[in-house]
């Protein structure tokens, strides 16, 4: 009754919400593996709209269409054999007719599901553009974009109505095709029935006959009934496709067998540790199950690298150079000349087609990726921050980092000088990547990430560039403390601030035209003499 009824819903909900929950993690998990190409091939919303959309639409076909189905398989089993019972016989003329039925299924259900996986993609696309248009709103009422932006969602929307009208108009026409190929069962076993009861074949009585026309409905109606649920059903398949296409995407490959391990000194010799020594060094397995300890340095080098993101246009040709412990070497050129690509090279985010890139001696790629990483302190130049406290943001420099080093990590970039205003100082809660911040503020953030990771290597990658002539006067202090005695990579448009490297890459459509320091560059009198005294513009 009732309760019997309260029980199965309730029992069917918890275990679809228990299994969705896993698949989630599943996918998120899966998110957390792929690599970043994934990321700048796919959009965003999109890939939303599988956690969202695409799970929801999984959610309601447990809930709703899968107990149905199993009510309605239990009723047919229970009439078939009860149809048996009573003449086999006529039960072949009921069989015919199901295969016709299930003919029916098979081809209506081939053309909705298609039109299904088209309406999921679609919604896909239309997430993935609001998600774009509410990220650039500004940009949009600046070049008063509107009426175009509405333009193209109309179109987007098209796609999708579209898409969605034909998969519900051939999943809706199957309910009257199969309940009238019912009715044509029904009158077909009544006239064969009736034959056979005439005649006596197989036993087949008029009181016989009667009770199989009873079942004959009871049997037709449950097949009928499931064509209602084909829409939930078509509509979770194609949302399942997409689910399983991203957890089948391949993981970011990682075959590193080096890790970066604390050490410690014991009668001169390096002694692998959990203490937080700030010692470091690469650790080599052997095949023998030992190790060789090599201490991090921060010595990097590119021999002959070519690289392309998409295995056509070359980013990359022929690149050479080095970097020593405590060099700071810069990359100077127009956009698009490769210099952000070296340092997307350097953290392995991509890997080379050829060529090699030796970290102290090792090549990368023998380098676990999360040990390479963990190495490198890195200020991109898009700051994202997540939403959380300042100090939790700063946090993600170094997940075991304590509270006094994390404001220690934030003095050194002048972070101080704008929390100090706000009400609740670090414990102040950011959302929206930081709104209400200004692009400098989000990038000294940012900078403290890097103080607090306190890594050996840096990858400044126009660390100052949304920072204004004030601001980076006072965080040029902290910067210089922090690359004290380690190497960096700095990528930067203001030459001013690169004066003072050890070493001045030129680059120009993926080459290093020109290298040497501010000094003797100058002397050359070549490109980037010319940017520097403004007879070339950096785009």
């Amino acid at each position: 009754g009732v309760i019997a009824n309260y029980v199965s819903s309730l029992l069917m909900a918890t275990i679809s919400q228990d299994s969705l929950r896993s698949l989630r993690n599943q996918l998120f998990a899966r998110m957390q593996k792929l690599p970043v190409r994934y990321f700048d091939t796919h959009q965003h919303g999109d890939i939303m709209s599988i956690y969202t959309n695409d799970i929801d639409a999984l959610r309601q076909a447990v809930e709703q269409s899968i107990p149905q189905l199993l009510q309605t398989s239990i009723t047919l089993i229970g009439v078939t054999v009860t149809m048996l019972t009573v003449s086999p016989l006529l039960f072949i003329v009921v069989l015919v007719m199901v295969g016709i039925m299930f003919m029916v299924i098979k081809n209506v259900s081939a053309k909705s599901g298609r039109y299904f996986g088209e309406q999921q993609k679609n919604l896909g696309i239309e997430n993935g553009f609001i998600e774009e248009m509410m990220s650039g709103q500004k940009v949009v009422k600046a070049f008063v974009h509107e009426e175009e932006s509405m333009a193209d969602f109309d179109k987007i929307n098209e796609q999708l109505f579209e898409s969605s009208y034909l998969a519900n108009r051939y999943a809706n026409v199957l309910m009257p095709i199969l309940g009238n190929l019912g009715n044509v069962s029904f009158v077909l076993t009544a006239l064969v029935g009736g034959l056979f009861a005439l005649n006596g074949v197989g036993g087949l009585t008029i009181g016989g006959l009667m009770a199989f026309l009873q079942l004959n409905r009871s049997f037709n109606g449950p097949i009928t009934q499931v064509s209602q649920q084909l829409n939930f059903v078509l509509m979770a398949l194609a949302g399942a496709d997409r689910i399983f296409d991203l957890l089948d995407e391949p993981e970011e490959v990682d075959q590193g067998k080096v890790t970066l391990v604390n050490y410690e000194l014991v009668d001169g010799q390096m002694v692998v540790t959990d203490k937080k020594t700030n010692l470091w060094a690469w650790k080599h397995p052997r095949p023998n199950g030992d190790y060789e300890l090599v201490e991090l340095v921060g010595n990097v080098v590119f021999q002959d690298v070519d690289f392309s993101y998409d295995g056509k246009k070359q980013i990359l040709h022929d690149v050479n150079l080095y970097a020593d412990k405590g060099q700071k070497v810069a990359f100077v050129g127009a956009t698009g000349a490769g210099k952000t690509t070296i340092t997307n090279l350097i953290n392995r985010f991509y890997d080379i087609q050829s060529g090699v890139i030796t970290y102290d001696g090792i090549d990368v790629k023998l380098i676990e990726k999360d040990s390479l990483r963990r190495s490198l302190g890195i200020v991109l130049q898009d700051t994202h921050l997540f939403t959380g406290t300042i100090a939790e943001n700063i946090a993600y420099g170094r997940a075991d980092a304590t509270r006094e080093e994390i404001l220690e990590a934030a003095r050194i970039a002048n972070v101080d000088s704008f929390v100090e205003h706000l009400d609740n100082g670090y414990d102040t809660v950011l959302t929206d990547d930081g709104a209400g911040l200004s692009n400098g503020q989000r990038q000294l953030i940012a900078i403290a990430r890097a103080a607090l990771a306190n890594a050996p290597v840096l990858i400044l990658d126009e660390a100052t560039s949304s920072i204004d002539s004030r601001t980076e006067k006072m965080v040029q202090e902290g910067m210089d403390r922090l690359m004290e005695g380690r190497t960096v990579f700095v990528i930067a448009h203001r030459l001013s601030t690169i004066v003072n490297s050890d070493v001045i890459m030129v680059m120009d459509h993926g080459r290093i035209i020109e290298r040497g320091d501010h000094d003797s560059l100058m002397e050359q009198g070549g490109t980037y003499y010319r940017l520097y005294t403004g007879g070339l513009e950096i785009d």
